[in-house]
């Protein structure tokens, strides 16, 4: 039994098109690399290593055999290290398949991946026991009704499939190849917004963004003109000091150009305004009946895991503790939001995810879409015996996100940053 162990998840290799970019490669073959000077270690990939899945126009094994050919490189790596240390792959949802072809198994062990068909497994450091899985079993859109059934897919598979797949193949017919990246955005609520926001800022024409730019700039401006009307019309004020007052007076010109671009706004803003109320009811009714209609077939939840956080992983976490006090550590994924918790003297981790993710960050100004900022957090757990005790170490491998911003996306959010992920201790003793 090997005496430390490293974990990592959620990779989401391979798929159509522009997913076959791993952005995130040179980091992922260094850090195999790496383990192969670790003495008596084990590598445990919890799931969601590729994404069978986003092959779209394939089946069963035809998928697996796509991925290496596609991967070659990284097949290679993982080859060259797993003669090294063992290395153990369990399925998640995105690659669901590999629990459900037994042929998977000698296939991979060609690359020496040794692949574990199960829901969950053990292993044991330091006489105390780690539980690891993926956690798509606590996730109604995403848990298996009959696991190891090819035809037993959830909804997640056909959203899956139907979005991300064709995303993958369409990526590149965009400005900036950014349609790709839609497999990391969480919760998939997000997904409309994101994609308005990368429609205002790089698939708009220019002279489009240029016309409509300065209205959603000014659109609270306007808002405040609108109020500032219906309180002269109502009495409630005798001089408009919007649009008469003595700053805009004594600069001629110049603020007779500006008290004309307030009117303008708000005469603009008070067309919407006319325009959707009588529309909002009837609207209102609709998305709501939507709403209702999608959350019957699973396809849109009241909350999506990433809304409602660790809660069920947490709970799931703890009712294995009672079934067996020998376990100290609960490990999983899936939700692609790395953290470590303690619970009642144990630990419950998540691995994360190493894909370039979307960090949704407001504007500074104006009622424009919010910017969406790549960032990464490459990150994995290491597992071993100090002193008869169990520790955790928690690894960070820094990479910078591309330049992908427009400037004006740039401008826009110029002293924002993405939101960090929760803090993690370096070094954490089980039990201490």
């Amino acid at each position: 039994m090997p005496r430390e162990y490293f974990f990592i998840s959620d990779m989401h290799i391979g798929g159509d098109g522009a997913l076959h970019n791993i952005d995130f490669e040179d980091e992922l073959i260094e850090f195999l690399k790496s383990l192969e000077h670790e003495q008596d270690a084990e590598l445990i990939i919890n799931g969601d290593a590729f994404g069978l899945w986003e092959f779209t126009t394939l089946v069963g094994a035809e998928k697996l055999e796509a991925l290496i050919e596609q991967q070659s490189r990284l097949f290679e790596q993982l080859k060259k290290t797993g003669s090294k240390i063992p290395i153990t792959l369990m399925p998640g949802n995105h690659d669901y398949e590999l629990a459900c072809y037994p042929e998977f198994i000698d296939r991979l062990k060609e690359y020496n991946l040794n692949l574990v068909p199960e829901v969950s497994m053990t292993r044991e450091v330091a006489g105390r026991k780690i539980w690891i899985e993926h956690g798509q079993q606590h996730d109604e859109r995403n848990h298996m009704p009959d696991f190891g059934n090819p035809y037993a897919q959830p909804v997640g598979y056909f959203i899956t499939t139907g979005i991300v797949g064709t995303a993958g193949r369409y990526s590149e017919f965009g400005r900036g190849n950014w349609l790709k990246d839609v497999q990391a955005v969480m919760p998939i609520t997000e997904i409309p917004t994101w994609a308005i926001s990368n429609y205002f800022y790089r698939e708009m024409g220019p002279l489009l963004r240029w016309i409509v730019l300065p209205f959603l700039l000014l659109l609270g401006v306007g808002a405040v003109v609108v109020i500032s009307w219906l309180m002269e019309a109502t009495g409630v004020l005798q001089v408009n000091p919007i649009l008469d007052n003595p700053l805009t007076n004594a600069l001629g010109v110049p603020g007779q150009v500006v008290r004309t671009v307030l009117i303008l706004e708000g005469v603009l803003a008070l067309l919407l305004l006319l325009a959707l109320i009588p529309a909002a009811i009837p609207l209102g009714i609709l998305l709501r009946d939507l709403r209702r209609t999608l959350g019957r077939y699973h396809i849109l939840m009241p909350k999506t895991p990433a809304q409602i956080g660790d809660g069920p992983y947490l709970e799931a976490a703890t009712q294995v503790f009672e079934q067996d006090p020998s376990v100290a550590v609960f490990v999983y994924g899936h939700t692609h939001l790395a953290s470590l918790k303690e619970v009642d003297g144990r630990v419950v981790i998540n691995t994360g995810t190493w894909l370039k993710t979307p960090k949704k960050v407001p504007v500074l100004f104006g009622q424009l879409p919010p910017v969406y900022i790549p960032a990464f957090r490459l990150n994995y757990f290491r597992m071993v015996e100090e002193d008869g005790r169990l520790a955790i170490y928690y690894e960070h491998i820094e990479k910078k996100p591309p330049s992908e911003l427009t400037w004006a996306q740039r401008l826009l959010t110029l002293t924002e940053r993405p939101p960090a992920g929760a803090p993690i201790p370096k070094r954490t003793i089980v039990g201490a």
